[in-house]
């Protein structure tokens, strides 16, 4: 599936979320979206959504994929799950561990519980995406873990068609998402990459209060 990016120099990085999310739209424009929907990967993802859904003037809405993390360590991801749907786990990762993902059973069973209070806590209720297209926006691709679960669960709401947008992500990581996506928009791809936060210059944590705020004004008002 098509991929898109620009190649910048490796110094060049971004002041903040909001900063990126600017940037990231201009290089959606061109994309001719039909009605889109602009989902952010909570937390992170939100705020860099918010600018993509004003540029497009489109609604904003918040996506839930939590990290199923390995023992000891819980920032290394080895797979992730949204509030509905299977897991989706990079098996090779988990295999150089000694695990099985029966193994990681439990954990995965908490982590979709904590997404699905976070997904009633943001929206509560669903959006219709059948002739609709899905944008997913995250701040950043490292791993990809959450993304793929994310665009997993999104492509089961059958939207026409299902954009990944990001403005930085390792190379490996957005090769190995592109049969997940009808496209995949990366702005920054450096090479060294190690991780998202070294590309912002402000990456300080993104608040529930920030996402609800941005809902407030940017969200579709439930219709149902």
């Amino acid at each position: 599936m098509p991929q898109m990016r620009s190649r910048l120099p490796r110094s060049t990085g971004y002041t903040d979320r909001t900063h990126a999310g600017q940037v990231l739209a201009g290089h959606l424009r061109g994309l001719e979206l039909s009605d889109p929907v602009v989902f952010g990967l909570a937390r992170g993802g939100v705020p860099v959504a918010a600018e993509v859904a004003r540029a497009l003037g489109a609604p904003l809405r918040v996506c839930v994929a939590r990290k199923i993390g390995a023992p000891g360590q819980p920032e290394l991801a080895l797979g992730a799950v949204t509030a509905h749907g299977p897991p989706s786990y990079d098996h090779d990762l988990v295999r150089s561990f000694g695990l099985s993902t029966e193994d990681l059973a439990q954990a995965c069973e908490r982590e979709r519980a904590e997404a699905a209070r976070r997904e009633e806590l943001y929206h509560g209720h669903p959006v219709q995406l059948p002739g609709r297209d899905a944008v997913l926006v995250d701040d950043g691709l490292a791993t990809g873990a959450t993304a793929r679960a994310a665009l997993r669960m999104l492509a089961g709401a059958g939207p026409r068609r299902l954009v990944l947008a990001v403005p930085v992500g390792s190379p490996e990581s957005v090769r190995a998402l592109r049969s997940e996506a009808d496209a995949v928009v990366c702005v920054l791809q450096p090479v060294g990459f190690a991780a998202v936060g070294q590309w912002y210059r402000n990456f300080a944590a993104t608040t529930d209060e920030e996402i609800n705020t941005l809902l407030e004004e940017l969200g579709e008002p439930d219709q149902s």
